[in-house]
């Protein structure tokens, strides 16, 4: 029997795959999975409702299963920071601050060949995307 946080056998088999410096993408229920990755990366479809689950849900247990160097967040054109990258900030402590990326240079980072995984998730919160940096465990 597992002890990790993550059961999820899909996902596990993905991390363990993966190295430093590859990247997963937590996407919330607005972000186009599809057509904004790389065609290589696995898809994992977890939005079973509206807010089910949520990005800082999958974020608490992907914390608690591999170490994550680094957080790049998708800003808005306004200047304002969404609420949830304070969400973001608290669960993952062990990074100082979100990389910033506008909406299209995040589309373009979630299509390089390191990402390695991409969730999807029911999150309804607007600019709820973040993709993490594995690190050195």
């Amino acid at each position: 029997m597992l002890k990790t946080k993550c059961l999820h056998p899909g996902i596990l088999n993905v991390l363990s795959k993966c190295g430093h410096g590859d990247k997963i993408l937590i996407a919330d229920g607005n972000y186009p999975v599809d057509s904004n990755t790389n065609k290589n990366v696995e898809k994992v479809y977890l939005n079973l409702t509206h807010g089910i689950p949520l990005v800082t849900d999958v974020l608490k247990v992907l914390n608690k299963t591999i170490a994550i160097e680094k957080l790049e967040v998708m800003i808005p054109g306004d200047d304002t920071k969404p609420s949830i990258f304070d969400d973001f900030k608290n669960i993952v402590s062990s990074v100082d601050c979100l990389e910033e990326l506008g909406r299209f240079e995040f589309y373009e980072a979630c299509k390089e060949e390191n990402i390695k995984l991409a969730i999807a998730t029911g999150e309804q919160r607007i600019y709820a995307n973040v993709l993490l940096t594995v690190g050195v465990a």
